[in-house]
């Protein structure tokens, strides 16, 4: 069967990034990131969290093959701000998002178990 196995999907190879950039060299103030071993969830995330900045002309991203575990996130600014840069704000404000997500659920869970709601 075709199928890579289970472990390669977690698991990065030595001499292999995680996150690597490259520069557009046809498209001025683009690029594109290629991260290993993800797949559409934080691929959709990133791509909304990149539309929310005014800097920002284009980001779209893209699974190349199904079985290679890489993602491509394709980015390309006005010029005011570098791709790199546009990536770093969006991964940060997602952090900050997913932080205050989290946050919201440990309450809400806390108070459910100590109501009267829940009796196990």
């Amino acid at each position: 069967m075709n199928q890579p196995d289970r472990y390669s999907r977690f698991i990065i190879p030595d001499g292999v990034r995680k996150v690597d950039y490259k520069k557009d060299e046809k498209i001025a103030d683009a690029g594109t990131f290629t991260i290993m071993n993800e797949d559409h969830t934080l691929g959709n995330m990133v791509r909304m969290q990149l539309h929310e900045d005014r800097n920002v002309i284009f980001a779209g991203y893209r699974i190349p093959h199904p079985l290679e575990s890489k993602m491509q996130i394709m980015i390309q600014t006005n010029g005011e701000k570098a791709p790199t840069l546009a990536m770093e704000h969006a991964l940060d404000d997602l952090r900050s998002e997913m932080t205050s997500v989290l946050s919201a659920f440990d309450n809400e869970a806390s108070r459910m178990r100590d109501s009267d709601y829940m009796h196990f």
